[in-house]
């Protein structure tokens, strides 16, 4: 089953290949249904917080009428950063699964882990390596052709 979301959040993260941005895609799941996506738009809207994870929250709590995620997934391809990580917790989000970490600015094991390191008012769980090798792929081959357009 994870690798069945996975594989729906890689889909998204090809979306945020395609307008030239990070290629990082996220779904959330509620009760074995997909109740949000998101893919990075920071270039696009010229906006810091339009993170994958950030439009999924907020597209998800919409769909909720609610800004308790209780009993909701998340399915990223990349480790997610402080401001994510933070927004997760806030969420109540129940587990997250993540594709590859983020050695510069993971922060849910990586470079920090606000999820376990610190006592916060909720606990999520996590999984890592779900298509491990697809969400480094992607990543690798959007920098490999970003610096071949540099130069």
């Amino acid at each position: 089953m994870e690798e069945k979301f996975m594989r729906e959040a890689l889909k998204e993260a090809k979306k945020a290949y395609d307008k030239l941005e990070v290629p990082v895609g996220c779904v959330i799941v509620k009760d074995g249904k997909i109740i949000a996506r998101g893919h990075n738009l920071k270039e696009t809207k010229q906006d810091t917080t339009k993170h994958a994870e950030m439009i999924a929250i907020q597209k998800a709590s919409k769909k909720l009428n609610s800004w308790r995620l209780l009993d909701c997934e998340m399915y990223v391809t990349l480790e997610p950063c402080s401001m994510c990580a933070g927004a997760i917790i806030q969420s109540r989000i129940k587990k997250i699964y993540i594709g590859t970490l983020d050695e510069k600015t993971g922060a849910v094991g990586s470079v920090l882990n606000l999820l376990e390191d610190y006592t916060f008012n909720h606990k999520v769980e996590v999984e890592t390596g779900i298509l491990k090798t697809d969400c480094e792929n992607i990543l690798k081959e959007f920098f490999k052709e970003l610096r071949k357009a540099k130069k």
